[in-house]
């Protein structure tokens, strides 16, 4: 047994502070992005989750170049676009990734000139990739208690406005008749789902926070119908992902050619993937589908 243990767990692995660290905010990430993300499938939202996930690039590089920590980068620039994308899209689905897009493309036009200037006026090396596809081994102490409030308020968000979302994601119109504030409730949500993005960009990337949030929550979906039992459901295989993305990552330093060690990021987006795959391909499509909540009964008391 312990031999076996050796071959999985690479020496240091346990006492490791980085580990430690790179465990313990994972798993706050990985649940809040798993229970956001049910929500951005069910509402339609996965686009806009993409299009927050490439505008905290701005963020990050903005913050880099001003000398900031990125987190705060990309909080700032996925509230701002969050707000500004509700501001100027309407309820209707197509009006809203109309104003996504119209966001996103000034967004990454302000990311490149931001990621040229950073590599024009910084020594620091491995900045954009850093931006980009993350490092969860090299957080900051300092940033840790600010990631895990914020994990903490995005998830109390949605959890709050759990039953009104599920409705104004069925219905608008419905939800609009029974009094839901429709616009102010779209507001929050997109900023808790901008919080969600810029924690998981902060572990894997800018670039690929749309796994963490889109993959599990989409596999989950495939599993269980039911918000709750799909939400328990990707926060499993979440934080299944990232644990075992922090695992594969820490032993490949080890890996010949030693001491060239592969991104966190891969294991976990290749996780993720690999674990919407098996479920694609072991549904059975004899079954008929199941039907999502009636619109009348989504705010109705259980």
């Amino acid at each position: 047994m312990g031999h076996l243990l050796r071959y999985v767990f690479e020496p240091g692995f346990f006492g490791s502070g980085p580990v430690h660290v790179a465990l313990a905010v994972g798993t706050v990430v990985a649940i809040t992005s798993a229970v956001v993300g049910v929500f951005t499938v069910m509402r339609g939202q996965s686009f806009a989750g993409h299009s927050l996930a490439d505008i905290a690039t701005t963020g990050g590089s903005g913050a880099f170049l001003v000398g900031l920590n990125q987190f705060w980068g990309y909080l700032a620039f996925g509230a701002g676009a969050a707000a500004f994308m509700e501001m100027i899209g309407i309820q209707r689905r197509r009006d809203r990734d109309v104003a996504t897009g119209v966001v996103l493309g000034a967004a990454l036009g302000l990311a490149a000139l931001f990621l040229y200037l950073g590599t024009q006026y910084s020594s620091t090396t491995g900045a954009s990739f850093t931006i980009l596809f993350g490092s969860i081994f090299v957080l900051t102490p300092s940033t840790v208690p600010a990631l895990i409030a914020s994990a903490l308020l995005a998830l109390a968000t949605v959890v709050a406005l759990a039953r009104v979302l599920l409705l104004s994601s069925l219905s608008p119109d419905i939800a609009a008749a029974r009094g839901v504030p429709v616009r102010a409730v779209g507001l929050a949500f997109l900023m808790a789902l901008a919080v969600s993005v810029a924690l998981s960009a902060m572990i894997i990337g800018a670039v690929l926070s749309t796994a963490l949030l889109i993959g599990p929550a989409a596999t989950a979906l495939r599993l269980a119908r039911d918000p709750v039992r799909a939400a328990a459901a990707a926060a499993g295989i979440g934080v299944a992902a990232v644990w075992l993305g922090i695992l594969l990552a820490y032993d490949s330093f080890y890996w010949p050619p030693a001491g060239r060690g592969w991104p966190v990021s891969f294991f976990v987006v290749t996780l993720i993937v690999g674990g919407y795959l098996v479920t694609f391909l072991r549904r059975d499509n004899r079954r008929a589908p199941q039907e999502l909540p009636d619109a009348e009964q989504a705010c109705s008391p259980a």
